[in-house]
């Protein structure tokens, strides 16, 4: 058994809820949902929580508007809630009775299918909070960077007594993603083939997407791989980083960036199993990249992660944008790192509000004027407000 972690998405949670009748806490499987949730019920005295994997919960649940009614003044929270999409309507009538703050905390899986359906149903009513596996602000006293890199962010994985027994758990979780949690969704597609996508997928890591040449390796039609891609996304497997649409002069590369989600999958898919594997993979910098750029992403949740890049090959790896702010960062695996030409003519051009080099150096330093390279966890503390409302 492992300690509880206090999570950076804990206060946003809690935020949430004290304005919206529901909170809807949204996650890939296993990155520690529940865990979250069970520690902001058992601070109240006022809560009941329901699984709805298990068959007795869910029998609780057959006459829903008696259950509702017994427990009105109660936190109602209803994990898997992706397993009864139908839900969502009952919840509306139910909301649109007592409107009042902290009626409902539903816990998802799913993050398509869950999304139309809460802004379908509830708009209005219900706010969003994404949990991502850990992050490095959240297990710095537990974990070096360097396993938090090696293992990715499930709780499971990262916090292994052993190497083996990461390596296994994460080749586990690969066989019952595909094998239940993708075949749950009747894709029609055999299992192989989603395997084969995976490594394809892995190994394609921070490259711009080629969708006619991963259709063909496939066999499949491109209008099928993008849904494919689509629920590799919805299920937070996969990230598509978008191009900035950027008034330059240079001509721009249009496609989005394949990013696998979790370094610690990506390195299972590579066959990656220690720190000295890693460093000597082919991949190992495109792998720093993601790593880092979902922990900056996750820190920055409101706002919209983008890459530019050039024709030409000049390149700033993430943008963050709110609104008309912008921050610019440029990644590398070097423990004396220089800035790219490219990068410094693309931040003179961009004029960003922060212009970052992340790479694995011990502190902070100034390489060119308003140009500073930093370790990836003086740039990943999280923004005060995680939470967003449904439009």
């Amino acid at each position: 058994m492992h300690g509880y972690f206090p999570r950076a998405a804990a206060g946003a949670l809690e935020r949430a809820l004290a304005r919206a009748p529901a909170a809807l806490l949204l996650g890939p499987r296993q990155c520690g949902k529940s865990t979250l949730a069970r520690q902001l019920l058992a601070q109240r005295s006022d809560a009941v929580l329901l699984d709805l994997q298990d068959r007795a919960d869910r029998a609780r649940l057959q006459e829903p508007e008696l259950f509702f009614e017994a427990h009105r003044h109660e936190l109602i929270c209803l994990d898997e809630i992706q397993l009864l999409p139908e839900f969502f309507s009952l919840l509306r009538a139910e909301i649109d009775r007592d409107r009042r703050p902290s009626r409902f905390l539903l816990l998802g899986s799913a993050s398509g299918p869950l999304l139309r359906q809460s802004h379908e149903s509830l708009a209005g009513r219900i706010a969003e909070v994404e949990l991502t596996p850990f992050l490095l602000q959240e297990v710095a006293h537990a974990a070096s960077w360097q396993q938090l890199w090696l293992r990715g962010g499930f709780p499971e994985s990262l916090l292994s007594a052993a190497e083996d027994d990461s390596v296994a758990w994460r080749e586990d979780f690969i066989r019952t993603f595909l094998g239940r949690d993708i075949a749950g969704l009747q894709l029609g597609l055999p299992l192989p083939l989603m395997e084969r996508l995976w490594r394809l997928l892995a190994h394609s890591q921070g490259q711009t997407l080629n969708t006619s040449r991963l259709a063909g390796l496939l066999d499949l039609r491109s209008s099928r791989l993008q849904h494919l891609l689509a629920v590799l996304e919805q299920t937070f497997m996969l990230r598509r980083l978008p191009p900035l649409e950027a008034n330059l002069s240079k001509r721009l590369v249009r496609s989005p960036k394949l990013y696998l989600r979790d370094s610690g999958l990506l390195h299972s898919l590579l066959g990656i199993e220690s720190y000295d594997d890693l460093l000597a993979h082919p991949q190992a910098g495109e792998s720093w990249e993601g790593f880092v750029i979902e922990q900056l992403i996750a820190a920055h949740p409101r706002w919209r992660p983008h890459f530019l890049r050039t024709s030409n090959g000049a390149e700033l790896d993430l943008v963050l944008e709110r609104g008309q702010r912008r921050r610019a960062y440029e990644i590398k695996l070097s423990k004396a790192p220089r800035v790219s030409r490219g990068f410094h003519e693309l931040v003179g051009q961009l004029q960003p509000e922060r212009a970052e080099l992340i790479a694995p150096v011990d502190q902070a330093f100034e390489a060119r004027p308003g140009i500073w390279v930093r370790p990836p966890h003086e740039s990943s503390t999280p923004d005060r407000s995680l939470a967003s409302p449904a439009p």
